[in-house]
């Protein structure tokens, strides 16, 4: 469902007006129409104080989530960033606990994997074609999915190992050749940790490993989907230019820092903490 679809819907559901909805979500009559006319869409945030208007509401916005499993029928350009570079034929064999887990990870945005490899003489940065067709993906959209999603492929949800909530994420990408879905900001570590000790709630956990809106990853994990990605140029990362992307990663760093601090705060209050989602499923 498109996202204007989705907000006529549950503006149905709930009798309320244009005005009324964006009174609720703290943004202007304008922007609501031109969300509901489809000329612009709502940020990560917008969308989270939907879901909460929704619950308060007593709506699933679940329902409308967009987390679809597809096959693919396109060919993309996309960048590598490797450390010493590639040898021999590309396999989905990065470390185990990275946002997806083990795969081949390739990314819509330079600077994001350039300052991954800032700090290694040998670093490459690779432009690459990947051929979707025929592979099946999970296509995952930001939201508390993607958030535990995360969480699980990063080791953060064994104290919860056997449960139900556990084996939805654990068989989320099941027979899948291919992921796609949003990177999360370098803070990952810190917010999920607040997260699970119950500091945080589900909505500050989403909007602060989204803040920085650092571009889609694919990640390729099977072999097949390995097979379809071609090397289209390779460029090796002088001393001088690394040295500038250490500046702006830093930068980087320190702003995703105070803006999700900003965000913990500011939703300290809405969404769900992690044992009532347990309690309740998500």
């Amino acid at each position: 469902m498109e996202t204007s679809e989705i907000i006529k819907e549950i503006r149905k559901r709930t009798g309320d007006s244009q005005k009324a909805l964006a009174a609720a979500l703290n943004v202007s009559f304008a922007t609501v129409n031109r969300w509901e006319t489809g000329r612009c869409e709502p940020a990560p945030i917008a969308i989270d104080g939907l879901r909460v208007y929704c619950k308060r509401r007593g709506i699933d916005y679940a329902e409308f989530e967009g987390n679809t499993i597809c096959m693919g029928k396109e060919t993309v350009l996309l960048y590598h960033g490797s450390k010493a570079g590639i040898t021999g034929n590309i396999q989905p064999i990065s470390r185990e606990l990275c946002d997806f887990g083990k795969g081949f990870y390739m990314g819509t945005e330079q600077i994001q994997l350039l300052t991954l490899i800032c700090n290694f003489p040998d670093a490459k940065l690779y432009t690459v074609k990947a051929d979707l067709t025929d592979l099946r993906i999970l296509d995952i959209e930001v939201g508390i999915d993607w958030a535990l999603l995360i969480s699980y492929y990063r080791g953060k949800m064994e104290s919860v190992k056997g449960s139900a909530i556990y084996k939805k994420y654990a068989e989320m990408a099941n027979g899948c050749d291919m992921i796609i879905g949003y990177i999360a900001n370098d803070r990952i570590f810190i917010v999920l940790d607040r997260f699970f000790s119950g500091e945080i709630t589900d909505i500050a956990l989403v909007n602060s490993l989204s803040v920085l809106k650092l571009g889609k990853q694919y990640v390729a994990l099977t072999d097949k989907a390995c097979r379809q990605i071609e090397i289209a140029e390779e460029k090796i990362i002088g001393e001088a230019e690394r040295s500038e992307l250490r500046q702006k990663s830093e930068v980087h760093r320190q702003e995703g820092i105070r803006q999700a601090d900003e965000i913990c705060r500011k939703y300290r209050r809405d969404g769900r903490f992690f044992d009532e989602i347990i309690g309740g499923g998500v």
